[in-house]
């Protein structure tokens, strides 16, 4: 995911692109990235149809302070579907340093995490519950119940690392006088939406990759 995808409207649809060095519609640009896909015209845009990049999803986890992380150690290509047995979850500090609960325990990473999906749960004007996050999570990571000796058996309840995770988030929303979220709320809530932009987000990169561009079936897409 290291290419830039820019999207512009010509011919009355929505067609996305990697950004060239020089911009599709510039004169210093090759022939083929002057003209539309579509319609094979020289690209000419009015104000409202000029390429404009689209953010991409997949971020680097330990630059997003006190946020839940969704990674894959198969790359961020397996990130557009959420499945258990395709992720691992983690949570950042504020400092970026990744606790996630593995065979061994409870990891501290402060590297491997560079191209996730962060969600994250502390807004940035709470300084009290950033610096409360930070002494909690080291607290909890170290409580019995996450030794590596109790891995399998918090697997076999479909817990494992994103019940580390969600245990951990209804902690502090404890403190924070807020009622506890379940898997499936916290789910719903906070992961599937962001899962569904992030898979479209990679379709249209491999659409990209495959055929050197994409073309939106809807307004709703990207």
């Amino acid at each position: 995911m290291e290419r830039a995808v820019i999207k512009y409207r010509h011919c009355g649809r929505n067609i996305h692109r990697f950004s060239a060095p020089d911009a599709s519609y510039s004169p210093r640009a090759d022939d083929s990235q002057r003209r539309c896909p579509v319609c094979q015209q020289t690209l000419a845009f009015g104000l409202l149809d000029a390429p404009v990049a689209l953010t991409c999803p997949i971020r680097n986890g330990h630059t997003v302070p006190c946020a839940f992380l969704i990674g894959s150690m198969h790359g961020p290509s397996h990130l557009g579907e959420w499945h258990d047995t395709e992720i691992h979850v983690g949570l950042s500090n504020s400092e970026g340093l990744v606790y996630n609960y593995t065979l061994s325990g409870v990891r501290r990473d402060v590297r491997g995490w560079e191209q996730c999906v962060s969600i994250r749960l502390c807004p940035p004007w709470r300084h009290e519950l950033r610096e409360s996050w930070d002494r909690e999570l080291e607290q909890f990571s170290a409580l019995p119940e996450w030794v590596s000796e109790r891995f399998d058996e918090e697997r076999e309840f479909g817990s494992c690392c994103y019940g580390f995770a969600l245990t951990f988030i209804n902690h502090m929303r404890s403190l924070d006088g807020k009622a506890s979220l379940s898997r499936d709320q916290f789910t719903g809530s906070h992961i599937l939406p962001r899962m569904k932009t992030v898979s479209l987000y990679i379709n249209i990169y491999h659409a990209i990759l495959q055929h050197g561009f994409y073309i939106a079936n809807t307004d709703h897409d990207m």
